[in-house]
């Protein structure tokens, strides 16, 4: 299997700390592509939200999905694209490259097109981390990179947030937290707390990483909370890779489309060990939402004013959580092991997020639609009197 491997990336193993002996695993995903990577099922870690047999009127804010699916613009190109199918049309995915090289400000071979963000995600983990090189991530944070670092050996430095700063990244320790880092992740605004890590500090710890170290930023969330961006960074060649997906705000999950951001160089290292074709209709949808001038801000507010809501409802009734959420999705701290609760409200045909291990008594919960969260209001106070 190692023959799958090329020459200069088994000589960048070698100096990442991989044996020889690991190479077949790692080849072995190389050759059959994303698909064989156990930590890959996608979507990745919404498998830890998957709800099998839900009943069709179920209230489904487990896995930050957007209720309001894909725009107008994006439901027509998608279904005109259906009749072009048996083509591979790969000017489809060119198109959504264009468009975001004019939108970010950045030169298009520095943006890759994917079938979501969690293929470059890995893709990051694989050409970065190795066992002499660990991956660093926030606490709680999402768990996708971790566990594809555990996966190839590399060690996992857990920092935690900071609750005296809003539950931002603590960007100094994670900057110390390895002098020899492969990736330092950032999610921001955070998932699962929704909270966000200002600009300057990002910037800061761009300019004050490991030598060598590469950070990347998810930027999955960031057009729910209307914060900076940093394609400048990108744009001005730093050691850093940017996730975007139209999962979220362009409610996309199940078309599949993303991208990552990043010099030509780094982008050639994480494609050595994936490549997947795009999904057309997916790209034509990217593409149209792209286009929509309307629907960031317009979606912003409408996620924004039920979000907020719920929070009314929640200081109402003296329940702890996570104030400076600016996503679709907040921590409620409900006082008990968290999975009790997520096992009541499910007999209240509502299903919320997961637990993490750090926060065991928080759950996580998604913003659905405003009749989605009147019955979530309802479920939860019935199961915490």
């Amino acid at each position: 299997m190692t023959n799958v491997l090329t020459e200069e990336q088994q000589h960048d193993l070698l100096k990442r700390g991989f044996t020889r002996r690991s190479f077949g695993r790692l080849a072995a995903m190389v050759g059959a592509g994303a698909a064989a990577m156990p930590f890959y099922n996608e979507p990745a870690l919404a498998q830890l939200s998957k709800v099998a047999d839900a009943p069709p009127d179920a209230v489904l804010i487990n896995a930050n999905e957007n209720p309001l699916g894909p725009c107008k613009e994006a439901r027509e190109a998608a279904h005109n694209m259906i009749q072009h199918g048996g083509r591979y049309r790969y000017s489809e995915g060119d198109k959504v490259q264009k468009l975001l090289s004019e939108q970010e400000g950045v030169k298009s071979n520095y943006i890759r097109i994917h079938p979501g963000s969690s293929g470059p995600l890995h893709q990051a983990v694989l050409a970065f981390t190795s066992p002499t090189r660990p991956f660093v991530t926030g606490d709680p944070g999402y768990e996708a990179g971790e566990r594809a670092a555990k996966f190839i050996g590399a060690e996992v430095i857990r920092v935690p947030l900071m609750k005296d700063k809003g539950y931002a990244h603590d960007v100094k320790a994670m900057a110390a937290a390895s002098a020899n880092a492969g990736l330092i992740y950032i999610c921001n605004p955070n998932n699962p707390t929704g909270t966000l890590t200002p600009k300057e500090d990002i910037e800061w710890l761009v300019a004050n990483k490991p030598k060598g170290a590469v950070v990347m930023i998810d930027e999955a969330y960031t057009h729910i909370a209307g914060a900076p961006f940093h394609s400048h960074l990108v744009a001005a060649d730093k050691d850093v890779v940017i996730l975007r997906t139209f999962s979220k705000i362009y409610g996309m999950a199940g078309l599949r489309a993303g991208a990552a951001l990043a010099r030509p160089d780094l982008q050639e290292k994480m494609n050595g060990f994936s490549q997947t074709m795009m999904p057309i209709t997916g790209m034509a949808a990217a593409s149209a939402s792209l286009e929509a001038k309307y629907l960031v801000p317009e979606r912003r507010k409408l996620i924004g004013d039920v979000r907020e809501n719920t929070f009314e409802f929640l200081e109402k009734h003296n329940f702890s959580f996570v104030q400076q959420s600016k996503s679709n999705c907040f921590m409620i701290d409900v006082k008990r092991p968290g999975n009790e609760i997520i096992t009541a409200m499910r007999k209240e045909n509502v299903y919320i997020g997961r637990v993490w291990p750090s926060w065991p008594t928080h759950v996580r919960v998604t913003v659905g639609n405003a009749e989605e969260m009147g019955k979530f209001k309802s479920a939860f106070l019935k199961v915490m009197t």
